[in-house]
């Protein structure tokens, strides 16, 4: 469990923190690391003690008073502050801690969390948070999971966030901002949804009504992959013009701009893909993006657009916009084996993870592939998985040996030599 204390100032970008991280050793600690980035650490603890603290890089090592025995439960506090900031991914994108033209945005895929808060943030390591936040008065706070008090005194307002669903650190947020916040209901699911007034008023032709599109693709999506994996949604609806990226932040989806259909089917779909079901390590992305985009193929089939078949041809035959680039498009490598951290999000691994999914539902046949689909997100609901237990997933659901597909159109280097392998 996380519980972070923050105090952000967005006139010169100050942030105050502390967090409280509960944790269970998997084998004695001497000493232990934590991720983080810039800021002071100021002062920390292990149960109540004083430890010590040491700084190399993006490392910062605890050394608690007497070491912390293998299976005990502890509590490490780490107080900090400074001007956090933004840094460039691997792949060139801006993450960390973006500062808007409005506030603010923490964004950690896939290391920008260790900007604003310590902890162990590797995908396999997930937790439960208690976000606080306090801001000026005019200010709104957002974070993942339910608002549980909102209390202004003395010109500062703080916004006590509740998520207590096991969540990566990458999927983890605070956004600051002038927004305007609406509040819904799907079925069940409260749905909240913070959006700049900038992005309310666009003009742009294909931006959507966000509430009421997520009550329809909840409802869709939820037919399709199972029962929505977390106890409420909703959105943080930017003016972040620069950043050139949505993400999909655990219940709450950050854009960048006022979004499309199909991106909001993108990333609610995360919210099985990716949130719920978490891949073990950053190859598996794979896993995540190829089930987003083939959302959307079947939300155009949906809407009366290119049936999911037409898609596929279009992807292999080039007449797809996102299908090429100048970098050898969907065909520059196998999905699951990304030659390096910055190809991570490149195109293999969402459309041509997309076309892997749709092959295995053209062996299998739809009623096998939906089913086989739901009974991956019931059976690893909130926690990790990888390649190799999906194949064997789909093997034992379907009864079929799919070694062929996997190997044509998952492993194969290069474009495969026709579209009917």
């Amino acid at each position: 469990h996380y519980g972070l204390t923050l105090d952000y100032v967005p006139d010169g970008n100050r942030l105050k923190g502390k967090a409280v991280i509960k944790a269970t050793a998997t084998q004695s600690l001497s000493a232990f690391n934590l991720d983080l980035k810039g800021l002071t650490v100021r002062s920390a603890s292990v149960d109540g003690k004083a430890a010590r603290t040491a700084r190399k890089g993006t490392e910062l090592t605890v050394t608690p008073e007497s070491a912390v025995g293998k299976g005990r439960e502890f509590t490490t506090t780490v107080v900090y502050d400074g001007v956090p900031q933004a840094i460039e991914g691997a792949d060139g994108s801006q993450e960390g801690w973006v500062e808007t033209d409005g506030g603010a945005v923490g964004l950690g895929e896939p290391t920008g969390s260790m900007t604003w808060f310590p902890g162990n943030h590797h995908p396999s390591d997930k937790a439960a948070y208690d976000i606080t936040v306090t801001v000026p008065e005019e200010f709104t706070a957002v974070a993942n999971g339910e608002l549980k008090r909102k209390e202004t005194k003395a010109g500062r307002t703080t916004f006590a966030w509740h998520n207590d669903e096991p969540t990566a650190s990458y999927l983890a947020t605070v956004a600051v901002g002038r927004f305007d916040v609406a509040t819904s209901r799907s079925g069940d699911i409260p749905v909240y949804v913070a959006t700049d007034p900038r992005e309310a008023e666009t003009e742009a032709d294909d931006s959507v009504d966000v509430p009421g599109t997520i009550d329809e693709v909840l409802a869709w999506e939820s037919g399709l992959f199972g029962p929505y994996p977390f106890r409420s949604a909703g959105a943080i609806v930017d003016h972040n013009p620069d950043l050139g990226y949505a993400l999909e932040t655990q219940t709450k989806p950050y854009y960048d701009s006022a979004p499309d259909e199909a991106l909001v089917v993108h990333e609610m779909a995360h919210q099985w893909f990716g949130n719920s079901v978490t891949p073990r390590t950053w190859r598996d992305m794979w896993l995540n993006e190829g089930f987003a985009t083939y959302a959307e193929w079947m939300w155009e089939e949906k809407s009366g657009g290119r049936s999911a078949d037409q898609i596929f041809a279009d992807f292999y035959n080039g007449g797809d916009d996102e299908s090429d680039d100048e970098n050898g498009g969907i065909w520059a490598f196998p999905p699951a084996d990304p030659p390096s951290g910055a190809k991570v999000s490149d195109p293999p691994v969402y459309g041509r993870g997309a076309m892997v999914l749709h092959k295995v539902r053209k062996a299998v046949g739809d009623k096998v592939f939906f089913a086989t689909v739901r009974a991956w997100t019931k059976d690893h609901r909130h926690g990790n998985a990888d390649t190799a237990q999906f194949i064997r997933h789909c093997e034992e659901q379907s009864g079929k040996d799919l070694g062929p597909v996997f190997d044509t159109w998952l492993r194969h280097k290069g474009k495969p030599p026709s579209i009917n392998a």
